[in-house]
């Protein structure tokens, strides 16, 4: 498979999708957050000082998918037409954060996707290091995509936590 990503010098480039056709596409993306099981109760009992961290990580992770090109160099900035993020736990002492992003355009959204459940994940973690500073984020991975030239993709789930119910 060739990439696209260098010019005839071998040097990086932003892709030219001038000629590629409009298509309506998403992407799902997913992270987690693992911690203590007392800071994953006062995080579900809303007990953090610094307010609700489900509320602010869903806006941290909406405005970090639509910023994606400002800090991902190759991106392309793109119109985004929906963010959707949904957070659920294990019960015990992990949180998960899905993002499913969509667009009508040339270009895929895995890259917002996959910026919106870090930044989630990385706000979860600045609202809550006053509790815990050990903390583990991740993994981060591309759960699914569809539109475009390269076709649908989906992570087989063997090996993965499977999506189940909310942390809300």
């Amino acid at each position: 498979m060739e990439l696209s990503h260098f010019n005839e010098q071998g040097r990086a480039r932003m892709v030219d999708v001038s000629d590629k056709e409009i298509t309506k596409r998403t992407a799902a993306a997913r992270s987690s957050v693992q911690m203590a099981p007392g800071t994953l109760a006062a995080i579900k009992a809303g007990r953090i000082g610094k307010g609700d961290v489900l509320a602010v990580a869903q806006v941290a992770g909406i405005m970090a998918a639509k910023k994606t090109a400002d800090w991902i160099p190759m991106c392309h900035p793109l119109p985004l037409t929906g963010i959707d993020i949904r957070f659920w736990d294990n019960s015990e002492d992990r949180l998960y954060i899905e993002a499913t992003v969509k667009t009508t355009g040339k270009t895929g959204v895995e890259m917002e996707a996959l910026t919106a459940v870090s930044a989630a994940a990385l706000t979860v973690y600045d609202m809550c290091k006053a509790l815990q500073k050990d903390m583990i984020i991740g993994p981060t991975l591309l759960v699914q995509k569809s539109g475009g030239k390269t076709g649908d993709y989906a992570l087989e789930e063997s090996g993965h936590q499977d999506a189940g119910g909310s942390a809300e």
